[in-house]
């Protein structure tokens, strides 16, 4: 049975030209490869080319990085009101994960719309990468120290930088939980299930397990009487059940029915400037920090003291974990 553990551990890789490289950003990185390499395995059954898996990719993984910073701009909005030059500021962190998960589908939908795909059918081919990606994160998170639990005796405890007493890692279940999904979609999808109804699956058993995690986690923001975080996991499981009522009235397709129009060849390969739009996508969010907008300069200054001196990490205090 392992012991209590005392978190020592660098969040920072390293840095680059002033700009601090984190584990978290990390995550992303390596999160949408893996997404990119998906779609790229998939491609036939999805009926892509080459140049359209580019696309589906380029327009998620930008979702993703919009839809989590505009989620935690709208927890912080008094902040970002009176500070709007912050908003980009990624390197000062402040991703929201359900703003992750509302941004990929918005990312999802423009590319339907722009390449005249099935809604649903993309829907389904982004639900296993995202449970991934979701994964990788909350390691990131953990490594990084962000996110505590409350106070508790369990053997596997953490005593967290910023906290005090040992808590419960509750990253780390939500991480684990994120992973165990992907397991039960991929049985779904072998199973066979109406368009969007991996989809579905993905959002209810994200939200609705999440619920009983998060009871373990400390909030200081709130949104409509709820912790914000919790809010939006009851919000999506009951979206989730809703859907999922209506996604069963649909016919079952089975896996091994492709598409109409299945795209077979390696044709329509991806221009210059879409494979460079993508690895910069892939690349940028290196520079993403853990948690939202707070103090960077004064709490890693001791271990990294470039950025108390740098201009891109003017010192702030707000603590914005609606995350």
């Amino acid at each position: 049975m392992p012991g209590p553990f005392v978190h020592h551990i660098d969040p920072v890789i390293g840095t680059v030209a002033g700009v601090h490289l984190w584990w978290y950003g990390l995550s992303y990185t390596l999160g949408f490869l893996n997404m990119h390499a998906y779609f790229v395995r998939r491609r036939a059954a999805l009926g892509l080319s080459t140049r359209a898996v580019y696309g589906l990719s380029t327009l998620t993984a930008l979702g993703v990085l919009l839809g989590g910073r505009l989620l935690v701009v709208f927890y912080e909005r008094a902040y970002f009101g009176a500070h709007p030059l912050m908003i980009p500021a990624l390197w000062m962190g402040g991703m929201a994960t359900h703003g992750l998960i509302l941004g990929g589908v918005a990312g999802v939908a423009a590319f339907c719309v722009l390449d005249r795909q099935s809604f649903l059918r993309m829907l389904d081919a982004l639900a296993i990468p995202a449970a991934l990606i979701m994964g990788l994160g909350r390691i990131g998170n953990f490594i990084d120290g962000e996110i505590v639990g409350s106070v508790t005796t369990v053997p596997w405890g953490v005593w967290f930088p910023d906290a005090e007493g040992f808590r419960h890692p509750v990253v780390l279940y939500d991480g684990l939980k994120n992973l165990l999904i992907v397991p039960v979609l991929l049985w779904v999808r072998r199973r066979g299930h109406p368009p969007g109804g991996l989809a579905v699956r993905f959002i209810i058993l994200y939200a609705a397990f999440r619920i009983p995690i998060d009871l373990l986690r400390e909030y200081p923001t709130t949104w409509l009487s709820l912790p914000t975080g919790q809010t939006m996991n009851v919000l999506l499981t009951l979206a989730g059940l809703g859907l999922l009522l209506k996604n069963r009235r649909r016919p079952i397709e089975g896996p091994s029915v492709p598409p109409a129009g299945v795209v077979r060849g390696p044709t329509a390969q991806p221009a210059w400037w879409q494979r460079v739009a993508l690895a910069l996508l892939v690349v940028a969010p290196l520079v993403i920090p853990s948690d939202g907008i707070r103090d960077v300069p004064v709490r890693y200054a001791a271990r990294h003291p470039g950025l108390r001196h740098s201009a891109l990490y003017p010192p702030i205090s707000l603590p914005g974990r609606g995350r």
